[in-house]
């Protein structure tokens, strides 16, 4: 069974959000770093090397998912990134874009059981009925939040630990 960490970029990885700059990326604080908290998401997942990541993030749409996966400047990160929730989706992009967060990732959870999931982002829309599984993050403190980064060693344990409760349905 696989295990997946859903990510999201903005609010998460960083503070803030990023703007568009030309063909620049920037944050929309200039006090702040763009993924300075990669270092610490790579060390939350040591403990758990056979998680992939997939992208929930606005970034992979709108830069693509190779150009979001090499501004990451974690080669650890970067190595489990597999793909983004759109890869596979099979209906019109327009309802792609519509979709709350939490819709587009039970998308991706639903093409491709069996699996066993864990999402990390600011946004909770979609994730009613699985707030368990989501790590949220206030998107002007991402994971700089030392109550945020112990739920989510928590639930990383929980979901990816080897056990028997973890199931797809979970």
């Amino acid at each position: 069974m696989r295990n997946v960490l859903f990510l999201d970029i903005d609010g998460v990885l960083h503070r803030g959000i990023a703007r568009r700059s030309g063909n620049r990326v920037m944050s929309s604080a200039p006090h702040i770093k763009l993924f300075e908290y990669a270092a610490l998401l790579d060390d939350l997942l040591r403990p758990y090397p056979d998680v992939e990541i997939v992208l929930s993030s606005d970034w992979s749409i709108v830069f693509g998912t190779e150009l979001t996966r090499n501004a990451i400047p974690s080669p650890g990160l970067r190595g489990r990134i597999i793909g983004a929730t759109f890869d596979g989706f099979t209906l019109d992009p327009i309802v792609w874009s519509v979709l709350p967060r939490g819709g587009q990732v039970l998308d991706y959870v639903r093409r491709n059981e069996p699996l066993r999931w864990l999402a990390v982002d600011d946004r909770t829309d979609g994730f009613e009925a699985h707030r368990h599984r989501l790590v949220h993050c206030q998107t002007e403190v991402g994971l700089g939040d030392s109550a945020v980064v112990e739920q989510f060693r928590e639930r990383l344990q929980r979901f990816f630990a080897d056990s028997p409760h973890c199931d797809s349905n979970d």
